[in-house]
């Protein structure tokens, strides 16, 4: 049988139509990407949720990511708040709604009050948000799924308090609690 343009046509669309459903699974799995998405479901989904309601996804304690917080009175109007991170990474806005082992962002919480997500290590906390008197600041780490990360049951957390007099702005820093020291501060 030759092969002309009449012959090669219908020849290559039948191994496109064999062939597209394999190349679209394997863009799926992060094999087509040279492994970058994990192919396989990242820990495991509990059924118990956090406060806010959202489903803890455990993970082995061992390089488990972490986060730790610092609340520092700005000099012009309210807090700096710097988070920094060990074994995660925080992924950019409209990052693929899936779960990668040590990527996600961070939820902002004031008394228990969610005030932000951050991509970013950095926020700035207006003065308004924390009014005379002592506040709780928590920092969670959230997949890109939406599910919290959690060691041991336990939702991988920082919180510290700091107080606000009606004088003057100072902050009362207390060591940030990290998920290696007991996930859940």
């Amino acid at each position: 049988m030759s092969w002309n343009k009449w012959t090669r046509g219908p020849v290559a669309a039948l191994a496109v139509c064999v062939l597209l459903p394999f190349a679209a699974v394997a863009c799926t799995t992060g094999e087509a990407h040279g492994g970058t998405v994990s192919p396989s479901p990242v820990g495991k989904v509990l059924d118990n949720t956090d406060e806010t309601g959202r489903n803890l996804r455990e993970v082995p304690g061992e390089n488990a990511p972490e986060v730790a917080v610092e609340v520092i009175p700005d000099s012009a109007d309210g807090w700096d708040v710097r988070l920094s991170f060990r074994h995660f990474r925080c992924s950019a806005p409209g990052t693929r709604p899936a779960a990668a082992i040590g990527r996600g962002l961070a939820h902002l919480f004031v008394d228990g009050r969610r005030v932000a997500r951050l991509h970013g290590p950095a926020y700035h906390l207006a003065a308004g948000r924390v009014p005379q008197g002592t506040h709780q600041i928590t920092a969670r780490l959230y997949a890109d799924d939406g599910t919290v990360w959690a060691v041991r049951g336990r939702p991988v957390e920082t919180t510290v308090d700091i107080t606000v007099s009606d004088a003057e702005t100072d902050a009362t820093r207390q060591s940030a609690k990290t998920a290696s020291s007991g996930a859940g501060g």
